[in-house]
């Protein structure tokens, strides 16, 4: 080994380089070799740096940078980056755009910096290009929309990274340290004395990873983005907030309650949206739920479980986006209005949907099983009753909004008579692989458990478990035959669904109208009684100088001169005070 080892993250920023430049054949080569390479570098140095955190060091202005630091956290959050940008590659690989392959690389790069930042600086450093990248990848498809919603999801990104600079430099000026560790909300000494640096970072590391109201950059943006952008940037972006907040703050109370609440609220919404990516989105949030809650927790059990169901979100959700960027691909629309009876002639892109539905619901055998469980169990290890018969009931909400609604409704439901076919080999390749993750965690989770950060023995496939997630999942599906049957379940309306964005798209703009017409009228009536005074000013003084006016007539010597001493006393009062 060398004496410097070289984080990953430096392979995607030299491939961003090359990708501009390249052909079709070599762009492709460059793509799927990048993470590929990434993961070998990374799996051949981890050992040495997993004992002696020999990784690279930079000094900037004084401030150590610490930009490879390795333990079994930031490990296994790597892995599944490398893993995830490759079979993001192959979905990719149809798409004969450089500036979105490039932006890209630069984007999964800076997200693997992210992870491996020991230090607050480097953190913000890359935090910011995540923010810059993400934004144009969200504006990729040129549509005005596209637009509009990637300057509103930039604004937020930056907030965000504002935020973070201001709360490390509050940090270092407290502890002269900008080294990444867990954080303190409250003094030791004062526990009801805030630090106010550890607040504004958990805020900026809350704005990234969606929570309210600060959510719907992710329901703006994503349904926004191309069929291939969205599956990056649904991917990368909250998960590394996920990790931060796992990093900094696990065991912070707060984050119980903000984890049950973004788990329950996006249920609603979801289930009566008609843009099936949209969807998706509150989905993420739902699941980014249970992972906050549990990083809450804060218990090894807890904190294990959050990590895992961020890795296998990341997988999942990535294979549901796919699934809905195939059928925009070939439909041209996601509309769960305009869908329905394409599994007649996408049944692969149907079946890779199921598996993903299924993985997203927490079915037994499946991903999202293993690692909910551990979740729900940490929870109810410490007494947490209320916040976990929540996170039950977002589950069975999970599985009617994510689980039967997207399969449902755009593959089987009404047939809407659209003949088409699956997508390029390319975006199958993809979501098979993704498929068979989802499938191979599920069936063998204790090789997956060994990955996280802390050694525990933990079943998933006890009676218990199975029998209760069974039982959850069955009374969920019948509700929704139910519901339907009795036509009580939301129809797909062609409409658009606004939550806590509505205050900014439609309330401040028509309150920003009103105040901008109270003003004109108020400058309009200051403008006429100002004209009005001046006239009756000329007019007073023309009539003052006429011939009989006072102006003319004949003054006293005693008035003269004191009318020269106010006059004076003005000019010196005016000079000197």
């Amino acid at each position: 080994m060398t004496d410097i080892n070289w984080p990953p993250f430096i392979l995607f920023y030299l491939a961003a380089l090359i990708i501009p430049f390249a052909g079709k054949h070599l762009r492709s080569a460059v793509l799927l070799a990048t993470p590929l390479l990434g993961l070998l570098l990374l799996y051949f140095q981890s050992g040495e740096l997993l004992q002696d955190n020999a990784g690279l060091q930079l000094i900037l202005l004084g401030q150590p940078l610490s930009l490879y630091r390795v333990d079994k956290l930031s490990l296994l959050f790597s892995y599944i980056f490398h893993i995830a940008a490759f079979i993001f590659a192959f979905f990719s690989l149809h798409l004969n755009d450089k500036s979105q392959h490039c932006t890209a690389m630069i984007y999964v790069g800076s997200a693997i910096g992210a992870i491996f930042s020991g230090d607050l600086i480097s953190l913000f450093i890359f935090w910011e290009i995540i923010a810059i990248s993400s934004t144009y990848l969200v504006m990729a498809s040129r549509t005005e929309a596209a637009i509009s919603s990637g300057i509103r999801y930039l604004i937020i990104q930056l907030l965000s990274g504002v935020l973070l600079l201001i709360g490390t430099l509050l940090f270092i000026n407290e502890t002269g340290s900008s080294v990444f560790s867990a954080m303190a909300l409250f003094a030791v000494e004062h526990p009801h004395s805030p630090q106010i640096s550890a607040w504004l970072i958990l805020v900026a590391f809350g704005i990234k990873c969606g929570f309210p109201p600060f959510h719907n950059a992710l329901t703006d943006a994503y349904p926004q983005s191309t069929a291939t952008g969205t599956v990056y940037i649904s991917a990368f972006t909250t998960i590394v907030a996920v990790y931060t907040l796992a990093r900094a703050f696990a065991g912070a109370d707060l984050l119980i309650y903000v984890g049950a609440a973004m788990a329950i609220f996006p249920i609603f919404y979801a289930v009566i949206e008609n843009d099936l990516r949209r969807v998706l989105s509150y989905s993420t949030i739902n699941q980014l739920g249970f992972m906050v809650c549990g990083i809450g927790i804060g218990t090894e059990l807890a904190v294990n479980g959050a990590v895992a169901h961020a890795v296998n979100n990341v997988v999942f959700k990535s294979l549901l986006m796919m699934a809905m960027g195939a059928v925009l691909y070939r439909v041209g629309t996601v509309k769960g209005s305009e869908l329905g009876g394409l599994y007649k002639t996408m049944p692969y892109t149907t079946v890779f949907c199921i598996i993903g539905a299924a993985a997203i619901s927490a079915f037994p055998l499946f991903s999202g099983f293993v690692s909910k469980a551990m979740i729900l169990s940490a929870v109810l290890a410490e007494q947490q009753t209320i916040i976990w018969l929540i996170l039950l009931f977002a589950s069975a909400g999970v599985f009617h909004h994510a689980g039967i609604k997207i399969p449902f409704f755009a593959f089987f439901g009404h047939d809407s008579g659209i003949r088409t076919q699956d997508p390029p080999k390319s975006m199958l390749v993809a979501m098979a692989l993704a498929a068979a993750m989802c499938i191979g965690i599920g069936i063998f989770p204790q090789t997956f458990y060994e990955l996280l950060p802390f050694s525990m023995e933990y079943k998933p496939y006890t009676s218990h478990h199975v029998l209760t997630q069974l039982q959850l999942l069955f009374f969920s599906a019948l509700a929704f035959v139910w519901l339907k049957r009795l036509g009580i379940y939301p129809p797909e309306l062609v409409s658009s669904n606004i939550d806590v964005e509505w205050l900014y798209r439609r309330l401040a703009p028509k309150l920003w109208l009103q105040i901008q017409q109270g003003l004109h009228r108020a400058e309009t009536s200051v403008q006429s009684m100002a004209m009005k005074a001046s006239a009756e000013l000329i007019d007073a003084t023309r009539s003052a100088a006429t011939e009989n006016g006072w102006l003319t007539g004949k003054w006293k010597t005693s008035s003269m001169v004191m009318l020269m001493v106010v006059l004076f006393g003005g000019l010196l009062i005016y000079n000197y005070l």
